[in-house]
């Protein structure tokens, strides 16, 4: 049974976690009947708390928006998600992100408890996360807010983008969807330019500001979908055409959308993708449980019969090695 000391925290430890929450179901919590939740939340505005009270039969209770608590509160679960998420969020190409995750990871551990504050130490100082390969520019933090922003308000934003030849352009975009992948940022959306779904590199966009005319996004549209599509059909040196002898889920199963498009033709599957070197696309069709024809560039067929040449190299018996 809780004590009625750490039944009030208990209180305002469900309020910081919950946007809002019925007294009803803070009576559960807490096992005990609705008027003693009221007399637990008349004790926390005592304190200075704001918590705010709708009523009725079904009222609820909530922290005044933007209210900073002093000392925040977190279980043993939270801290730890919430240091692990601190600490990814340092590969995500954001600038000043180092300092910022610093300076909250500081505050995190100036609040838990001595053992919580252990543990968490130890997963900051001895997690070890890959660094990103990608030398792409860094992207500034407020560009992704606020266009994460303007989607979930659905409001269009203006756009300057630069393209990789230099050239820059004015866009007015109805933004769908904000997706990291690949090391890269994207936004994606319709664009009134091009009058066209497009995407846009948001380490290509040089300002991005809130308008005010808002938008209707389409119901079925998929932005991480659309995104990786854009990604494979990118205009490169070669255009490649590979025949699969296989079925559209089997093929599906195998190769991603970020490769190339596919298509349902008589014979099988067509994958379709450009490209500038030939040497990782064969490799990775080498790696495919799939029967298959190239149908061009030669670059690539040729490509594929040095890798044959090789493997089968490799796989030549020595009669000289001596197992021990």
């Amino acid at each position: 049974m809780y004590q009625p000391t750490s039944r009030v925290l208990t209180v305002l430890e469900l309020l910081q976690s919950h946007a809002q929450i019925t007294g009803a179901e803070l009576a559960t919590r807490l096992e005990v009947n609705r008027r003693t939740v009221r007399r637990y939340i008349v004790q926390l505005q005592d304190l200075g708390i704001p918590v705010e009270a709708e009523r009725g039969r079904h009222g609820t209770y909530r922290l005044r928006p933007g209210f900073k608590l002093p000392p925040l509160m977190f279980s043993e679960p939270e801290a730890i998600a919430l240091t692990l998420g601190l600490l990814a969020a340092r590969q995500l190409q954001l600038e000043s992100v180092n300092l910022a995750v610093e300076g909250a990871l500081a505050k995190v551990l100036r609040v838990l408890p001595q053992n919580l504050r252990e543990r968490v130490q130890a997963l900051q100082e001895t997690l070890v996360i890959e660094k990103p390969g990608s030398s792409n520019p860094l992207v500034a933090p407020e560009r992704v807010a606020t266009l994460g922003l303007a989607i979930q308000q659905q409001r269009q934003v203006a756009l300057r983008y630069q393209t990789p030849d230099g050239d820059v352009s004015q866009r007015v975009l109805d933004p769908y969807g904000l997706i990291y992948r690949a090391e890269c940022w994207y936004a994606t959306g319709y664009c009134h330019l091009r009058e066209d779904l497009r995407t846009f590199r948001l380490d290509r966009v040089l300002t991005v500001d809130l308008l005010d005319s808002r938008f209707s996004p389409p119901e079925t549209f998929d932005p991480l979908n659309f995104v990786a599509q854009s990604l494979g059909n990118i205009r490169r040196k070669h255009r490649v055409e590979v025949l699969i002898k296989a079925t559209l889920a089997e093929a599906q199963a195998q190769i991603p959308v970020t490769v190339g498009v596919l298509t349902v033709v008589q014979q099988g599957v067509l994958l379709v993708c450009h490209e500038e070197c030939m040497i990782w696309l064969a490799q990775f069709l080498l790696g495919l449980r799939l029967s298959l024809v190239i149908l061009q560039p030669t670059e690539l067929r040729d490509e594929m019969q040095r890798l044959q040449a090789r493997i089968a190299q490799i796989l030549v018996e020595d009669p000289e090695v001596v197992n021990d």
